[in-house]
């Protein structure tokens, strides 16, 4: 199911990361009275009245000029209004309108996003009659909260849920295999897209960021139609670094939702970074099919630097994640890049096969009898009884057992690996579920 996101915009220094922690009850983001100091784009998951959304904190930026501030917010607040399903308003009761803040109203009110407009830091009825002031930007859903204590923000996730699309009708039914291409800005996704569909269709610098739209393109592949979604943004000359980031975090979380399969794709002069494995991870969290492309592999296959060596790099870095794929392709040569459109399809198979429940149990249980859990505190010995595979989208396997709870996870971990030995699942993340028999 694609679920909504909602991307929280405004001026630093107004609240917005406090507001993100307290939706998402985290401390994610960093809270400080410098404007600013948000850096990374944070983003978690919200659950209210049994409905789940995805939240993006965009941070703040402390700009050389004002030009440059005003400029960083209006670019963030176009591409929440292009990409996001809802939109957070940030503004401060006690500081009051600002001209930035009316820019952001204007912009919102001419646009069919559904939005929000957040007075924050009214911590009590008398700071809530500071509202007054922010009708004038014509926005129809004001609420005054407090970020802080939560005042006020049960009302706001009231209305939200209520401007949301959470319909059946928006699961993904779509019936051709959806590869996702993801990564950070500048590592070659367009020159990826462009060398499968072997036609210029998205384009293409040595700018980070250079392509505006997400367009799904239909690639066809001995006879089978398969879509490719390329997730680089473009943007116009003069936008500021941590907009790219932003937009490219925004593309990369909408993508990873409506594929079957995630390439993350490297940079082999840089290696496996941060943000990588941050991709990666959403995309584990989401159950997706998943392969690592290497790509620039032709600038530095030469050097002593060996593929072998490289992988094992990776690797290192990627610990318990030791079933995705690792393939090494050149965009710019083409070299290998249709293996992984067939790695992709080995993937998906992957992720709907089905295991019957009496091999399950005729296979895995006489394995795990010879390497039980360990007994419980109080010394009770906790036996695994039944084993059976649910889930239509992705491998979910049940194991019925008795104290569950007290299971440590180094078992459960030794579970997944020996479902692995023996059913393979390649690239694809598993649900190891214990329950109570």
């Amino acid at each position: 199911m694609k679920i909504p996101i909602v991307v929280i915009v405004g001026r630093p220094n107004v609240g917005k990361s406090t507001l993100f922690n307290r939706l998402t009850k985290s401390k994610s983001s960093i809270v400080d009275d410098v404007s600013g100091v948000t850096r990374d784009r944070i983003y978690g998951e919200v659950e209210w009245n049994g409905k789940i959304f995805r939240v993006l904190d965009t941070g703040g930026y402390v700009p050389d000029s004002d030009d440059k501030f005003e400029a960083a917010i209006r670019e963030q607040v176009k591409i929440a209004l292009e990409e996001a399903d809802a939109i957070l308003f940030v503004t401060d009761a006690r500081t009051g309108v600002t001209p930035i803040d009316e820019e952001v109203g204007r912009l919102l009110r001419i646009s069919e996003k559904p939005s929000l407009l957040l007075v924050n830091k009214a911590d009590n009825e008398k700071y809530g009659e500071l509202k007054s002031e922010f009708y004038k930007f014509g926005l129809d859903n004001v609420f005054d909260i407090s970020a802080l204590s939560g005042r006020n923000l049960g009302d706001v996730l009231d209305r939200l849920v209520e401007m949301l699309n959470f319909k059946e009708n928006a699961i993904e039914k779509e019936k051709r295999l959806k590869i996702a291409i993801v990564g950070r800005p500048n590592v070659g996704k367009s020159s990826l897209t462009n060398a499968l569909l072997g036609k210029e269709r998205s384009i293409v610098t040595d700018i980070p960021g250079t392509t505006r739209d997400s367009i799904d393109s239909v690639l066809k592949y001995y006879g089978e139609e398969i879509i490719l979604v390329d997730t680089a943004g473009l943007r116009k000359k003069a936008r500021v670094k941590e907009n790219i980031e932003f937009y490219s975090n925004v593309r990369t979380f909408k993508a990873l939702g409506e594929c079957d399969v995630a390439i993350v794709l490297l940079d082999a002069q840089a290696g496996l970074e941060k943000q990588d494995q941050r991709i990666i991870d959403e995309a584990i969290r989401r159950r997706k099919g998943l392969i690592l492309a290497v790509n620039k592999w032709d600038l530095i296959e030469k050097e002593t630097n060996t593929a072998k060596q490289f992988e094992d790099k990776i690797r290192e870095k990627l610990g318990s994640v030791d079933y995705i794929p690792v393939i090494f392709i050149s965009a710019l040569t083409k070299k290998r890049i249709f293996k992984l459109i067939e790695i992709a399809k080995q993937i998906q198979a992957e992720r709907t096969k089905k295991i019957s429940t009496s091999k399950l149990n005729d296979v895995l249980l006489p394995e795990i009898q010879k390497n039980p859990p360990p007994a419980t505190k109080r010394g009770r010995e906790i036996k695994i009884k039944y084993i059976t595979q649910v889930g239509e989208k992705y491998p979910i396997f049940f194991f019925f057992a008795n104290d569950v709870n007290e299971i440590p996870q180094h078992y459960k971990r030794f579970i997944e690996k020996l479902v692995r030995k023996h059913f393979g699942f390649e690239g694809v993340p598993l649900s190891i579920i214990f329950k109570e028999r």
